[in-house]
């Protein structure tokens, strides 16, 4: 018998005994079927996913391109994150109609309000097409396999939708090493039904952000609308609530700690396989100067959304989206210290490759790729960083940047004498000015790229800042753009586009805002592009044997791809954690906590008044359990972004809750999950009904509900 490592015993015996790391594709269930029925699931591998028949992933929506959200009753009733209706929400919101501050419930469905460009999309089914999407390719070089591949994947997604209104697309897993068709069906009349006040979506803010204990209210509700035929429509008043294929049945029953928990939707992004120098210089390089480049915008809209409610709903989804990756990032990097996480990285590489060693056609394959990742990382981690930087100040930071992004492409095409294809962009641009500017405080802005531009200036070396940093008074260059770039005022923006074959010959060039963003375009294409180029495409081509490696080495462990915004399935236990020495967090909140943060007195622990009224009288109606009202539990399930939304379903099948966060000591899980420590949040659902049933004063809307006591 072949002798089997330590650390690889010690890999095997950790999966197995505490199963809940993986997000898996629901077609590959059947495996784990008996693992899952182990921990309490009573219904079937097929119940949760089945191609041809009714089943829960029926009832999972890919909200907005995202989130995830579920529908919940007969009439395309559909629950996700209150975070993630943010932007709907808080576009219907005014000054004099504050539907965020007070919370908004649609009493009958001429009342619910419309998105344009939102969307609600189901898997209709996922199909391993790996074999065929490599098929006639085994004899080509790189370049014909490539188009061979291309070929091939055009002529199954063609044949996949043939005769229907579905859309398809292939996607690669595994670096490549496998190849899964999803067709799917894409909703586009996505109506708002209701939102909880901010004082309960949003309850915590910052503070309590990424953390446990939390008593969050994170949901929101919304509706499918559908033509006369149930088929998806644009927005039309005469179209009908969506008739869904399934949608889930809810439960009011009493939870129990380490009941079985599965969280199914749709994760955006996971890096598991993160080789160990790349990761130490996120840990200790690039996430630091992330977070720091954020500190400098927050610090600016933070103190202003506090002195104007008008600027507050004008600033308030900006500062969320910037706000969550921040404080994610600072909890990541002191979970991964705290985990240890680089040495055992490094331990598991080492040992991969000694047992590369092991077999001649194993050490061909695998036996030099780690290394090779080492040195590769280590080569453009400088690259990278500045990369990443400019994504921060370019993209994220000054929203000036934003428009002169807009203007470069019209002078791309004025350049290139597409003069129908400019006339047309011209016209979007122009239409797209009022949602800019009414959303724009110049003044914020301009603290925003003062702050940013002198750290930006501080970090990156300086072979990648442009002439405008380098060589002017970043004072005085930051009173020039925002005094005499036409970029910051709609109206004279708004003139060049009017104007725009006479502007575009000199006086676009001459505008110092567009002038910085030309050369820090220049400077990205010119200095960097080939570097990212290089690193990640060969990354790519070395993590592809790297990950077959995993699987052929290692045949006992159990695998799963990165999360890539398509379906998965998670599954675990309602429980608590143990974070650290001395600390031990129950699995469950109730709004016996809301209230005590509320007396805090704390700015983000506000209350409305009857919140404070119904907590005192008890009003909990059925949703109480043993008397308390559950807010929100904890999971050991494995989530990420992409997840916020998602249903979370009991061993019946049954939805008990709406996943939105992770622990602090969570957020790790994105590049290494530890069982012990790792847990996904989410509000019971019990809590969203009673909010929507008492506090709200919208029993129409649980009367829609297939609710199980």
């Amino acid at each position: 018998m072949k002798k089997v490592s330590f650390l690889l015993l010690f890999m095997i015996l950790n999966v197995f005994s505490r199963a809940e790391e993986g997000m898996l594709i629901p077609t590959l269930l059947g495996a784990f079927e008996s693992d899952m029925k182990a921990m309490g699931m009573k219904i079937s591998a097929e119940d949760i996913y089945d191609a041809n028949n009714a089943s829960i992933k029926d009832a999972i929506m890919h909200f907005g391109g995202g989130c995830t959200s579920e529908i919940i009753s007969d009439k395309g009733l559909l629950l996700t994150n209150h975070h993630c209706g943010f932007s709907q929400i808080y576009s219907h919101t005014t000054v004099e109609n504050n539907l965020a501050k007070y919370g908004f419930w649609a009493k009958n469905l001429p009342e619910e309000l419309k998105n344009p460009g939102l969307t609600a999309t189901r898997m209709v089914r996922i199909e391993d097409v790996t074999a065929q999407v490599l098929e006639g390719t085994e004899e080509l070089s790189d370049s014909e396999k490539g188009q061979k591949m291309m070929t091939n994947i055009a002529l199954l997604k063609a044949n996949a939708i043939d005769g229907t209104l579905f859309e398809a697309e292939i996607k690669p897993f595994d670096f490549g090493n496998s190849y899964f068709l999803l067709v799917k069906e894409t909703f586009r009349d996505i109506r708002l039904v209701g939102t909880p006040p901010k004082t309960v979506g949003k309850f915590g803010g910052d503070t309590d952000n990424w953390v446990w204990p939390r008593h969050t209210g994170d949901f929101s509700v919304f509706r499918i609308y559908a033509d006369q035929d149930n088929q998806p429509a644009d927005y039309n008043e005469n179209n009908k609530p969506y008739t869904p294929i399934h949608h889930l049945p809810i439960s009011l029953k009493s939870r129990e700690v380490d009941e079985f928990t599965m969280v199914f939707g749709f994760p955006g992004t996971t890096n598991q396989h993160t080789i160990s120098t790349e990761l130490d210089f996120i840990i200790n390089k690039m996430r630091p100067s992330q977070i720091k480049m954020r500190d400098l915008s927050l610090s600016v809209i933070n103190a202003a959304m506090k002195k104007s409610e008008a600027t507050e709903i004008m600033y308030a989804s900006k500062q969320a989206r910037i706000a969550n990756a921040w404080k994610k990032w600072i909890g990541q990097i002191d979970g991964l210290k705290r985990g240890n996480a680089i040495k055992k990285k490094v331990d598991y590489e080492d040992s991969y490759t000694s047992e590369a060693s092991t077999k001649e056609e194993w050490n061909t394959e695998f036996g030099e790729v780690v290394s090779d990742l080492r040195a590769l990382s280590t080569k453009y981690n400088m690259s990278d960083f500045t990369y990443n930087m400019y994504v921060e100040f370019v993209f994220v930071g000054p929203e000036m940047f934003k428009r002169a992004r807009a203007l470069n492409d019209l002078m791309t095409l004025y350049n290139e004498g597409e003069t129908e294809k400019l006339t047309k962009a011209i016209e979007e641009e122009k239409s797209s000015l009022s949602g800019f500017y009414d959303q724009y405080d110049i003044n914020i802005d301009k603290d925003i790229f003062l702050l940013q531009s002198e750290y930006y200036t501080k970090v990156v070396d300086s072979k990648f800042l442009p002439a405008s940093l380098l060589n002017n008074d970043l004072s005085e260059l930051n009173t020039e753009i925002y005094e005499e770039s036409f970029l910051v005022n709609q109206e004279a923006y708004l003139k060049v586009l009017n104007n725009f074959n006479k502007y575009a010959k000199k006086k676009v060039s001459k505008d110092p805002g567009y002038k910085l963003f030309v050369e820090l375009d220049n400077v990205f294409n010119d200095y960097l592009l080939n570097d990212l180029r290089a690193y990640y495409g060969t990354r790519n081509q070395l993590m592809k044997p790297y990950v077959k490696g995993k699987y052929e080495m290692y045949p006992e462990a159990k695998h799963w791809a990165n999360a890539n915004s398509t379906l998965r399935v998670t599954y675990g236990k309602l429980e608590g954690s143990k974070p650290s020495d001395g600390m031990m967090y129950t699995p469950h909140t109730t709004l016996d906590g809301v209230i005590e943060k509320y007396n805090t007195g704390h700015e983000d622990f506000d209350l409305l008044p009857r919140m404070v009224e119904l907590h005192k009288a008890k009003n909990y109606g059925e949703y109480a359990q043993d008397g308390e009202l559950w807010v929100c539990f904890t999971g050991s399930n494995h989530t990420t972004g992409g997840n916020s939304g998602s249903p979370v379903i009991n061993g019946e099948g049954h939805l008990i809750g709406v996943n939105f966060d992770r622990s602090w000591e969570s957020t790790m899980s994105d590049y290494m999950f530890d069982a012990s420590r790792c847990r996904n949040i989410s509000v019971d659902i019990r809590y969203v009904l009673w909010m929507i049933d008492i506090y709200g004063e919208a029993p129409h809307l649980v009367e829609e509900m297939t609710i199980v006591r």
